[in-house]
């Protein structure tokens, strides 16, 4: 019989809260057993012959996957993954850009990204290089594969919170991409030009002289991103804001538009992601 936080907390462990397997309480220490598969012999007050038996049993609910913590990235990835599965490599170029390469059933579509190229076929994504992409990037990719659009960049461009329906990503906006943005560069526009020149970006400072520093990147052909910076003050922090073209909700869901915003985050910062 499974072994859910309330049944390890009532029936095995001792309930004393003393804080030896490194949690404040028992209740604490019991969820991370249960959704996070810790050790249950963590606990030292727990005798051999229980500890044992009781972790037979969270090892089979934790391989059936009861209670576990959901891998958020794995669903999105699945769900993406069929998004797409009904998309045809031969009417890819015309709706999102690249082409055609290979012939018969072994061709695949080599697609623009950043300042290199992807390779996409009935295998996966991956980079044209051979290395495999983040799961994010995955789901961003096949999203935008399966979305449907086909509109041209307009040259309009909108804040992400112009965009219609995102209201609830607004503050995961501004957590995870501009402020990441805006403490890395702080005070070095020198290395952000390095950084956003590495990864093909336009520099367009001229066209946006209210910022320090402007920057065009092409993610995918039809999806251009503008970044802009506006370095510290003596009154005033680092302000970092991304623009989209009016035409990106053709192209990528409202989550898709956030991820992509993070992984330009993570290339200009040379962090690697998962």
């Amino acid at each position: 019989m499974p072994l859910s936080v309330v049944d390890l907390y009532r029936d095995v462990l001792p309930k004393t809260n003393c804080g030896d397997c490194g949690f404040p309480t028992c209740l604490a220490f019991a969820s991370m057993v249960v959704s996070e598969q810790l050790p249950l012999a963590n606990c030292p007050h727990i005798d051999a012959e229980t500890a044992a038996r009781c972790q037979r049993t969270l090892t089979e609910q934790h391989a059936a996957g009861k209670w576990t913590r959901r891998d958020m990235a794995e669903d999105a990835l699945v769900w993406a993954r069929e998004r797409a599965a009904s998309m045809a490599l031969a009417d890819l170029p015309e709706r999102i850009g690249g082409r055609l390469a290979g012939d018969g059933p072994d061709h695949l579509l080599v697609l623009p990204y950043f300042s290199g190229f992807l390779h996409i076929d009935a295998d996966g994504v991956r980079n044209a290089d051979g290395t495999p992409l983040t799961r994010w990037e995955q789901v961003f990719i096949y999203n935008h594969m399966a979305q449907g659009g086909r509109a041209a960049p307009s040259g309009r461009w909108k804040a992400f919170q112009e965009i219609p329906n995102t209201v609830s990503k607004i503050k995961s906006m501004r957590s995870h991409v501009e402020a990441p943005l805006a403490e890395r560069f702080a005070g070095r526009l020198e290395a952000l030009a390095d950084a956003a020149s590495a990864l093909g970006g336009e520099d367009m400072a001229c066209e946006n002289p209210s910022a320090d520093a402007a920057w065009r990147f092409q993610p995918l052909p039809r999806v251009p991103v503008m970044l802009l910076f506006w370095d510290r003050e003596e009154e005033f922090d680092a302000k970092a804001g991304l623009l989209f073209d009016e035409t990106v909700t053709e192209h990528l869901d409202i989550e898709s538009i956030l991820f992509l915003s993070e992984r330009l985050v993570q290339l200009l910062c040379g962090e690697t992601a998962e």
